[in-house]
C-alpha cells in the first residue's frame, strides 16, 4: 500500500485553492517581498492557468551537429498560503517531445528506436526567500519513488535596466542510479521578466543542459537548448504543438487542479503519465 507524504498533507490545511476561488487575493501575496511576487506571478500566474511553450534542439558534443529538435510546454497555477509566513505552492506539469532536426516533424522513432517524450504528470514546488535569493523545493514522482529535492543554491535575481528582471537558476545533478552508475548533468534556466509594453513577449526563458543523450539516441553527452515564452491560453500555442498535445498529451494542457490531485498522482491512482 502506498502512503501519502505527511508533509504534503500538512500543507493542505493552510492554503487557498488555485484560481482565486476564495475571492479576494490572500494577504500573503500582498505581503510577499516584491521580487518573490514578481517571480511567482510571472512563472505561475495570478489565478487562471498559464502555459510556457518551448522550442529548441539537441546538439552532439563536441561537434555541435544538431541531432534533434525539441518542442513542448508546461501548464501552471499557484496557491498562496493564508499565513504570510507559509510556503507559496506552484502546481505544474510539463511535457516535451523530439522533432526532426531539418523538417521539424514530430518523431515517433529515431534510427529504428521508439522515441519517448519527456512527461512529468506533476511537479509541486514550494517557494521561499532567504538573503535575497528565491528557493524552490520540488516534489515529484510516485509511490515509493516520490522525490523531494531541496534547493541548495537558490535563484539569483538581477535587474537589467529599469524594466527587466533576470532570474537565474543553475542546477547541478549528481546522484547514484541502479546498477552502480551515477546520473550527472548540468542545467541552467535564465528567465527574463519585462515589466513594460515594449516587448511582444514579456515572459521569456533560455534553458541549457549538458548531459547524456536521450536513451533512444545512443551513448554520449549532448548540449540541449530551448527558448520558452509564456502564453495565456491554448489558442496561442504553435499549431503543430497544440495538435500534438491534444492528440498525445491532453492531460498536460491543464495544470494539476489542487493538492488532492497531487496526492492521487503521488499515490499512483491517476495512472496516466507514469511508466508501467
Amino acid at each position: 500500500m502506498r502512503t501519502i507524504p505527511v508533509l504534503l498533507l500538512a500543507a493542505c490545511a493552510a492554503v487557498h485553492a488555485p484560481g482565486g476561488a476564495a475571492g479576494e487575493p490572500p494577504v500573503s501575496r500582498a505581503a510577499a517581498p516584491e521580487v518573490l511576487r514578481t517571480w511567482v506571478d510571472a512563472r505561475a500566474g495570478t489565478g487562471a492557468p498559464v502555459h510556457w511553450v518551448s522550442e529548441g534542439g539537441v546538439y552532439d558534443y563536441p561537434s555541435g551537429e544538431k541531432l534533434l529538435g525539441m518542442i513542448g510546454f508546461d501548464s501552471s497555477t499557484v496557491i498562496w498560503p493564508d499565513d504570510p509566513d507559509g510556503a507559496v505552492i506552484h502546481l505544474t506539469r510539463k511535457t516535451y517531445t523530439y522533432t526532426d532536426p531539418v523538417s521539424g516533424e514530430i518523431l515517433t522513432e529515431y534510427k529504428g528506436r521508439p522515441v519517448q517524450p519527456i512527461a512529468y504528470p506533476y511537479q509541486l514546488i514550494r517557494y521561499r526567500m532567504r538573503d535575497g535569493r528565491i528557493y524552490g523545493d520540488v516534489e515529484q514522482g510516485v509511490g515509493e519513488s516520490v522525490q523531494r529535492i531541496k534547493s541548495r543554491n537558490g535563484m539569483q535575481v538581477r535587474k537589467l535596466g529599469r524594466s527587466t528582471t533576470a532570474i537565474t537558476a543553475s542546477v547541478f545533478l549528481d546522484f547514484p542510479v541502479p546498477g552502480g552508475d551515477r546520473y550527472q548533468a548540468w542545467e541552467n534556466y535564465d528567465f527574463f521578466i519585462h515589466s513594460n509594453d515594449m516587448a511582444d513577449e514579456t515572459h521569456q526563458l533560455s534553458w541549457q543542459r549538458y548531459g547524456a543523450l536521450p536513451p533512444f539516441a545512443g551513448e554520449g553527452n549532448a548540449i540541449y537548448h530551448m527558448l520558452s515564452w509564456r502564453v495565456e491560453s491554448q489558442d496561442e500555442f504553435p499549431p503543430a504543438l497544440l495538435e500534438w498535445a491534444r492528440e498525445e498529451a491532453a492531460m498536460w494542457l491543464r495544470p494539476p487542479a489542487d493538492l488532492d490531485e497531487i496526492r492521487a498522482l503521488q499515490a499512483g491512482a491517476a495512472g496516466e503519465g507514469w511508466p508501467e
